[in-house]
């Protein structure tokens, strides 16, 4: 997944990218995977949902 970082065209990619220019590969996946589950705590524990900044939401209504 941090081999791909310099395709990523968002701000996690830039991160990476920032972060694999000071330390090795290894760390910088340990600290992406940290990074992934503090987020993934977050909105479980405020029960929240998770929308990307600039992508649009589509709500499909489903008829029961």
């Amino acid at each position: 997944m941090v081999r791909r970082a310099p395709q990523w065209n968002s701000a996690a990619g830039v991160w990476v990218r920032g972060v694999l220019q000071r330390r090795p590969v290894r760390l910088v996946t340990m600290a992406l995977a940290n990074k992934m589950t503090r987020i993934a705590w977050a909105l479980m524990t405020r029960n929240e949902v998770y929308y990307a900044k600039g992508r649009m939401l589509t709500v499909a209504k489903v008829v029961t």
